[in-house]
């Protein structure tokens, strides 16, 4: 059994994922990572935010226009009976 004593403190959380945060600082420092990194990875988040606002506005406008067309037919044929 392990004993610890109180002025001790055992840092099991970096013996344990020491070698998994290794990968990760290799990983970060190769290829694609690291020229996105390196040229600024926050444009490209910037950009792919502003196409997916300007996609769901597109969405919305296109929906909005189809709904306004069968509310004006149906008061068209609403008035026709």
């Amino acid at each position: 059994m392990f004993v610890q004593s109180d002025t001790t403190a055992v840092d099991t959380l970096t013996q344990a994922y020491s070698d998994k945060w290794q990968a990760m600082s290799d990983l970060n420092e190769s290829g694609f990572i690291g020229t996105m990194a390196s040229e600024g990875l926050i444009y490209v988040v910037l950009g792919v935010t502003l196409i997916i606002w300007f996609m769901l506005l597109f969405y919305m406008f296109t929906v909005d226009r189809r709904i306004s067309r069968l509310e004006q037919t149906l008061e068209q044929n609403s008035k026709e009976v």
